[in-house]
């Protein structure tokens, strides 16, 4: 069964120009003290920032960014959104495994994406091969390893004899594993080998058809639903105006042209009003508001990026933390209250 408790995350701000030190451990604590359940980072290895953001090319790595905060902190999950199958899949196991150490038992969530870039992966001397064979196979691999046992592997891009890693994850059930992406192909994929799925920018829509896809898939397959997540573009401010003027929403269109995403009400993705779910820009009660929508679309965990803020970073940890968990949370306590009880305590 899938997890359906709400959570709520941050994207650090581990890249661009105003990654530091002070942003990550000030930023970290600052949301453990008022609740936040989560943070996260993303990856890149050659980092060439998108096209509707800042084009700093600072990129502090997402494993040492995630030790830093799990140095400071003692609640928060630390979630990869996601990991890029850039590295060998023994380096990625055992420095997961090594942070689920050093963190505390039952801290990480492991995302991982094929990635957008062509030229990462012909950095490193993957180029040509599917990403998304590639992932699987890292997975499988990974998964093993993860068990202690010295295993031994023959598969299409990866051979090796006698390897064990330790430490290995303490949580129970390992550490869980999400498919990252907004394709339809994500969600099999999530259903086929993962525990959940966490798209990036998706539009409400488009999250809704994704998860029927998905809820359907795991039926069929008799698996559980994996955990459904998203990372919406955040950006509060007092009206919807100041708050859209602090987001690149325009170059948000042009890469929304190219998605495979449902079209609006409109019939075209013209406006900031057509980004629906893929940007949440507003006051407390617009960000409430579209929160509850993902939530009555399927999703538990919703992490806020708030890649266009980070010049006040602190600001809108703030206005979240003060605004709009606290009401979020009540809502969710009603919900759970006035939840029918099923005996068996399987949902019907």
């Amino acid at each position: 069964m899938a997890d359906t408790t709400r959570r709520y995350g941050l994207l650090l701000p581990h890249f661009g120009e105003h990654a530091s030190r002070k942003n990550l451990i000030e930023g970290a604590q600052r949301a453990e003290e008022y609740g936040f359940d989560s943070v996260w980072v993303r990856d890149h290895i050659v980092f060439h920032p998108h096209g509707m953001e800042g084009q700093d090319r600072t990129h502090v790595d997402p494993i040492v960014t995630l030790s830093l905060v799990g140095a400071v902190t003692e609640k928060l999950q630390l979630g990869t959104g996601s990991l890029i199958p850039y590295r060998h899949p023994i380096q990625t196991a055992l420095v997961l495994g090594a942070l689920d150490f050093v963190a505390g038992p039952g801290r990480i969530i492991a995302g991982f994406g094929i990635g957008t870039f062509d030229h990462e992966f012909n950095a490193v001397g993957l180029g040509g091969i599917p990403r998304a064979d590639l992932l699987e196979e890292q997975v499988d691999i990974i998964r093993r390893l993860w068990s202690g046992d010295e295993i031994s592997y023959e598969g299409k891009y990866y051979s090796f004899n006698d390897v064990d890693i330790h430490p290995v994850p303490a949580s129970e059930g390992s550490i869980p594993i999400w498919y990252c992406g907004n394709s339809p192909a994500s969600v099999r994929r999530a259903v086929e080998y993962c525990e959940g799925w966490m798209p990036g920018r998706i539009t409400i829509k488009t999250f809704e058809k994704r998860m029927k896809r998905m809820t359907r898939l795991a039926g069929e397959a008799g698996k559980p639903l994996p955990t459904a997540a998203a990372i919406p573009i955040t950006s509060p401010g007092s009206t919807r105006e100041a708050a859209l003027e602090k987001v690149n929403w325009q170059g948000m269109l042009k890469s929304a042209v190219k998605a495979d995403w449902v079209l609006p009400e409109s019939g075209a993705f013209q406006t900031a009003d057509d980004l629906e779910g893929a940007l949440i820009a507003g006051p407390p009660e617009h960000i409430i508001q579209e929160t509850r929508k993902y939530h009555n679309a399927g999703l538990s965990h919703i992490v806020y990026d708030f890649r266009f803020r980070f010049d006040d970073w602190f600001e809108c940890i703030d206005l979240i933390g003060k605004e709009v968990l606290p009401e979020l949370r009540r809502g969710d306590q009603e919900a759970a209250q006035s939840a029918p009880q099923v005996a068996t305590g399987v949902a019907q």
